[in-house]
């Protein structure tokens, strides 16, 4: 597991996935803003919600968010579009609503960070998020990321286009948080 302050990332565990389905994927207009693919109705037990992960991929890490005070799942967090070529990944996170408005979200950005930087020896992290997604601009900002731009009613959202933020962190930009005593 990946410790942050407040949280860990650590693998998909097979009954995480019907916590995170019931709570991120069927609230359709919330996951209709978290996912450029349209939603569909798919059973958690089906084997094929977007939460199971089939094993180790060169294109994605996929991790459960685990707050570590209660050690209660509190969402998913993931580095996927992993180019390793040029080294460069897309980040992305979504936390239950029992967790949301509590600070986890820059734990979360900044573990991530830890793990394409340090782990993975990534030279550029990218995320993408609508504009109004206030929350997540700022865990991003808190951990440093830069806004890159605007992308114009690039997101088809429940009925209407919305604008899409680009921001980018490059490794010689990102700043470690200091080492944390051993859990």
């Amino acid at each position: 597991m990946l410790h942050g302050e407040r949280i860990g990332l650590r693998a998909r565990h097979d009954d995480d996935i019907p916590v995170l389905h019931s709570e991120l994927y069927d609230d359709v207009a919330t996951r209709s803003r978290a996912d450029s693919r349209p939603w569909q109705p798919i059973a958690a037990a089906s084997g094929h919600s977007p939460f199971v992960v089939a094993g180790p991929s060169d294109e994605a890490a996929c991790f459960s968010v685990v707050e570590l005070e209660s050690a209660e799942l509190a969402g998913e967090a993931l580095l996927w579009g992993i180019d390793t070529h040029s080294r460069t990944a897309h980040l992305g996170l979504a936390l239950r609503p029992a967790f949301r408005g509590r600070g986890l979200a820059v734990d979360v950005v900044h573990t991530l960070c830890e793990y394409g930087f340090a782990v993975r020896g990534f030279q550029r992290l990218q995320l993408e998020t609508l504009t109004d997604n206030a929350p997540m601009l700022a865990a991003a900002t808190a951990a440093g990321f830069t806004l890159e731009g605007t992308l114009r009613r690039s997101a088809w959202v429940y009925g209407e286009y919305v604008d899409q933020a680009v921001l980018g962190l490059l490794s010689d930009e990102w700043k470690p948080r200091k080492a944390r005593p051993a859990q």
